[in-house]
């Protein structure tokens, strides 16, 4: 499930309709080594914290969970706020950035789809300053760094390391582990350790195939009554 948030920055763009996850959530993000980045997302979607956060990360790592999260702990708080993934709205062109500062919080994601391109860099840098100057909050994502990025514009390079830059620690097994447990024990399903190293050790390690595998389960189970057990799993799943 998702939730699609519709946004018309300036009346000769197209309405953006960008779907956020329903289970992209502060709470559903398993912290691990990631507590301080955490706090500082919540901080800044409650609008009292950092007002500019550059977060990076390998993929996979929750860089996107995050920033969709952070959008969704905003409305909580009756704050405005949009979630922009440049990887989607790329060839669109950077006039879709135009308007956004008028939102108490924007969430650019996949920063790296764009950098190097000299209309891209001209029109984040204004945003930057327009975001600044209105006194709103900005929270970006990367693949890498800010120094590590490649910018052709020496001025966006700079304001890319105004704030706080955070690095997203991605999960080891133990720890991927350790969260399908997590986000099992939150939608009541009791997943043994054994039950869960089987699931672990013949699916996807990518976080967000393990949970769709989750949910796959325990809508199966909801609806077969049975509880997630290893002969469950394998007849479910034909492993």
């Amino acid at each position: 499930m998702s939730k699609t948030v519709n946004y018309t920055p300036q009346p000769h763009q197209l309405t953006l309709s960008v779907g956020l996850r329903d289970d992209a959530t502060l709470e559903n993000f398993y912290s691990h080594h990631n507590a301080l980045a955490v706090q500082a997302v919540e901080g800044i979607a409650e609008g009292v914290g950092e007002p500019f956060i550059f977060l990076w990360g390998e993929p996979g790592s929750g860089c996107s969970h995050l920033l969709q999260a952070a959008c969704h702990c905003a409305g909580r708080y009756q704050r405005s706020s949009f979630y922009l993934p440049l990887d989607q709205f790329k060839g669109q062109g950077p006039a879709l950035l135009e308007g956004l500062e008028s939102l108490d919080l924007v969430c650019i994601d996949q920063l790296q789809q764009v950098l190097g391109q000299p209309e891209w860099d001209e029109a984040l840098f204004h945003l930057f300053n327009r975001i600044r100057d209105a006194g709103k909050d900005l929270l970006v994502a990367a693949d890498a760094a800010p120094r590590q990025l490649s910018v052709g514009l020496p001025d966006l390079a700079s304001r890319l390391s105004w704030g706080v830059v955070l690095r997203i620690q991605a999960l080891d097994d133990d720890g991927k582990l350790a969260a399908l447990r997590a986000r099992a024990h939150a939608r009541g399903i009791e997943l043994g350790e054994d039950v869960a190293q089987f699931i672990f050790n013949r699916s996807p390690r990518q976080t967000r195939e393990l949970f769709q595998l989750l949910d796959r389960l325990d809508q199966a189970s909801l609806s077969a009554k049975r509880k997630v057990t290893i002969p469950f799993v394998k007849q479910l799943l034909g492993w």
